[in-house]
């Protein structure tokens, strides 16, 4: 193994793989084998998107029933709470969820529908006893007066919508729920470093509360999105450059604990890149595309702020892992052998053509990366390799598990 390679084992616990229900936008197949190519072993699937959502155990196992024989990865999956569904969180701890999701904002899927407080205030009593974790997409809709029309393809009008504040008020709607000290708390895709002293008083007091953020926060910035270029729209939204050095620091510090894909991918036609003049940031699908780039591109980004690859896998593979609780992302004795080969000096310009996910669509697209993803390994067996053919995957056979 040359010097320029190392040994690491990242995962990843927010995927949207959109199986079954949506599969124009991606699909188990697609979607893990692309996670396989950029060095991830475990994705753990987001419970909306595909239709049915995994919002009761009924339709977690029509989910397991869809992705049955066709995961490269390994998967697992998290549950849904809506209103309405408290009665159902048992049952889907029994069949293995790893913990629920809630929208505190309209989720833009409408079998998927957001929660309030009261809502929640009725379901944190049947979580008291679950063991397990409560994960809030926490935007709340801003209170501003109506905006003057604006253009819909400029990416300020987008980011206008969605201010820090509406970040910062859902954190704190999370923060004074009468939650039992035993439930795990969990703020998703973090974007605004508004919300950090927050957190971090929060954290020292002693909440049990994690946040993660994701790559396209860490290595994007709102000053470089072009009229049109709806391929960079997500919510919450990619803020400024300012921003995202506030976010390194964070995470350096502690107060952020995990970097994720958030892989939410749709059609070009939703995303409406195909336009005459670009893509309406008003209308067009919210989501990042990203999975097998995320390693290659945090590893790269993260020379700039002094971080090197052994940081970079614990952000992205041990504290997703122990976060999860599986027993991914560290080689101990015990744990599988789950490795991946990465040249730290290859450099690799991203092109569509790079991509394994089933809509060929990245805001990262022309970015050039030094550090690319050779081999990734499934407990000791050799589950991609960049030099065969057919993506990478030429004799190979879907090896992943339910965990």
């Amino acid at each position: 193994m040359r010097e320029s390679e190392t040994n690491t084992l990242p995962a990843s616990s927010h995927v949207h793989l959109n199986e079954p229900g949506r599969t124009d936008w991606e699909g188990f197949d697609t979607g893990t084998r692309a996670a396989l190519s950029g060095g991830v072993t475990c994705v753990v699937d987001m419970p909306l998107n595909s239709f049915p959502p995994t919002t009761t155990r009924a339709n977690l196992e029509v989910k397991k029933r869809a992705a049955q024989g066709r995961v490269w990865t390994d998967v697992a999956f998290w549950g849904g709470v809506i209103p309405g569904n408290e009665h159902e969180l048992g049952g889907m701890v029994e069949v293995g969820v790893k913990g629920f999701k809630c929208f505190l904002v309209d989720s833009g899927v409408p079998e998927f529908p957001n929660v309030d407080r009261s809502h929640l205030e009725t379901t944190l009593p049947y979580l008291r006893t679950l063991n397990t974790r409560l994960l809030f997409h926490a935007e709340l809709a801003p209170s501003l007066p109506p905006a003057p029309p604006s253009d819909p393809h400029a990416y300020s009008t987008f980011l206008s919508s969605r201010p820090d504040s509406s970040e910062l008020h859902a954190l704190q709607l999370v923060l004074s729920l009468p939650a039992p000290p035993s439930l795990k708390l969990h703020i998703v895709h973090l974007s605004s470093a508004e919300c950090l002293p927050t957190l971090a008083r929060a954290k020292a007091q002693g909440v049990n509360i994690s946040v993660e953020t994701c790559f396209h926060y860490l290595c994007l910035s709102a000053e470089e999105i072009g009229q049109g270029r709806t391929e960079f729209k997500c919510c919450p939204p990619i803020r400024s450059s300012a921003n995202r050095a506030l976010l390194w620091q964070a995470l350096k510090e502690g107060t952020i604990d995990m970097v994720v894909s958030d892989h939410s991918p749709c059609t070009r036609a939703l995303k409406q890149v195909d336009q005459p003049g670009g893509g309406d940031f008003t209308s067009a699908w919210g989501g990042v595309s990203s999975l097998g780039l995320g390693l290659a591109l945090l590893v790269h980004e993260g020379r700039k702020w002094g971080v090197g690859v052994r940081k970079c896998v614990q952000w992205m593979g041990e504290r997703t892992a122990d976060f999860v609780g599986v027993e991914k992302g560290r080689l101990r004795l015990g744990a599988g052998a789950d490795l991946v080969v990465f040249d730290q000096e290859e450099e690799h310009m991203i092109t569509l053509d790079t991509l394994l996910v089933k809509n060929k669509l990245t805001p990262y697209s022309g970015h050039t990366v030094q550090g690319w993803v050779k081999q990734t390994w499934l407990r000791g067996k050799l589950a991609y390799d960049a030099g065969r053919g057919e993506g990478g995957f030429e004799g190979l056979q879907p090896g992943g598990v339910f965990v």
